[in-house]
């Protein structure tokens, strides 16, 4: 194994499942990272000092009194490359939301730039407590990464979430996405999201299921990766960051007009919005009796991606592909050479699958086949890998 490159700062709250960050700590030192262990007073009731140091082959200390000469949270924040803080109780998330800065690590954090992974771990209750939920969104505006605890078991003998995540996943995610360098810093990054809704009457549309989850989840990835960001957004209540330039539209028109506005300027386009393949041939400006419903004629609106790559220079655009049944290959590549993207994303949405969902399951499909698949992960983990995908085959381009 070759020698460790990477300093990082293993943050230990008062937890039970502080045993737990025993095998993280292995296992990052097996993936060379450096780690010196910082727990707060509280979690040596549960792992003590001399684990830590016996472990790490490391000084362990947790107060900012220990070791005054040495000034280690300042020391340790200028040498630390990162830092995890696992398991990460409610208190902790809120002592650290507030800026407080009462022991060794909290006073560590407030002196560090680094990335920061924030793993939880607490009773369902707790986690799902409005205070704690804003003291996640409060980090997590600030830049700092903030893993979803598990599901499972939980010590109090209860089920639900707040489970402490395996090792694999915490190491997954702190290498894929906490560490990941701005890689989209100067990028421009156009995303549409959501679903069209073409009128038949003042109270009545055609729409679809889409809620814009997947849209806006790859916006947000490409912001913290520090792209500048324009979403498209048809008819979604959804919050989106203040930093994300974001444009409501309805229908089909409006939607095409603001991306046609949009992407020349651009270096990727992810089209995951939803577009109604029809409209009605006439809109009534009265309310229609439903006597008069029985039949509706319809025109086929304009292929949006098609329209756009017809003028196509370096962009680089992601398709998706909602289909019913089996995923299909073939039909997905003829798709996406037709509307000239470079990579789609096909899902199954079978009985409503994927829509309102926080998962999705699915491929990732260039001309060659299929790049990657994915069985019921989180949309935000799907944006992190199409973003990979498509930097990938943006620098094929030129």
């Amino acid at each position: 194994m070759s020698a460790p490159t990477r300093e990082i700062i293993l943050g230990v709250g008062g937890g039970i499942a502080a045993y737990k960050a025993c095998d993280l700590l292995r296992r990052l030192q097996d993936s060379d990272f450096a780690v010196t262990v910082v727990p707060t007073p509280s979690s040596l009731n549960f792992v003590g000092k001399a684990t830590w140091e016996a472990l790490s082959g490391r000084k362990v200390t947790s107060e900012v009194w220990e070791d005054v000469e040495l000034v280690r949270h300042i020391s340790l924040a200028k040498d630390a490359q990162a830092i995890i803080i696992a398991p990460a109780t409610a208190d902790l998330i809120a002592r650290v939301a507030a800026g407080r800065a009462d022991d060794l690590l909290t006073n560590l954090i407030l002196a560090s730039t680094v990335p920061i992974l924030i793993v939880p771990a607490m009773h369902t209750a707790m986690w799902e407590n409005s205070a704690t939920q804003s003291n996640v969104v409060t980090l997590r505006n600030r830049g700092i990464d903030v893993m979803e605890p598990a599901d499972g078991a939980l010590t109090s003998g209860d089920i639900g979430k707040g489970r402490f995540p395996d090792t694999a996943t915490i190491i997954e995610r702190f290498t894929s996405t906490t560490l990941r360098a701005k890689d989209l810093t100067g990028k421009k990054v156009l995303v549409s999201a959501g679903g069209t809704r073409e009128p038949i009457d003042p109270v009545r549309f055609i729409g679809n299921r889409s809620t814009g989850i997947q849209g806006i989840a790859i916006a947000e990835k490409a912001r913290e990766r520090g792209a500048d960001i324009t979403l498209v957004l048809a008819n979604s209540d959804l919050p989106t960051h203040p930093e994300i330039k974001r444009i409501d539209v309805q229908s089909v028109a409006e939607l095409s007009n603001e991306l046609s506005k949009e992407f020349s300027h651009c270096d990727f386009l992810f089209m995951t919005a939803a577009v109604s393949d029809v409209r009605p041939s006439q809109v009534s400006a009265e309310k229609i009796k439903k006597d008069n419903l029985d039949q509706l004629a319809f025109v086929q609106n304009q292929d949006v991606i098609a329209t756009l790559t017809a003028n196509k220079l370096q962009q680089c655009v992601i398709a998706f592909a909602a289909e019913t049944g089996e995923n299909n290959l073939a039909e997905a590549q003829a798709k996406m050479i037709r509307k000239g993207a470079d990579l789609i994303y096909l899902n199954n949405v079978s009985d409503g699958a994927i829509f309102g969902s926080a998962y999705t399951s699915g491929s990732i499909i260039d001309k060659s086949g299929i790049l990657q698949s994915f069985t019921n992960i989180t949309k935000e983990s799907l944006a992190d890998s199409l973003i990979n995908h498509a930097i990938i085959q943006r620098n094929k381009l030129g």
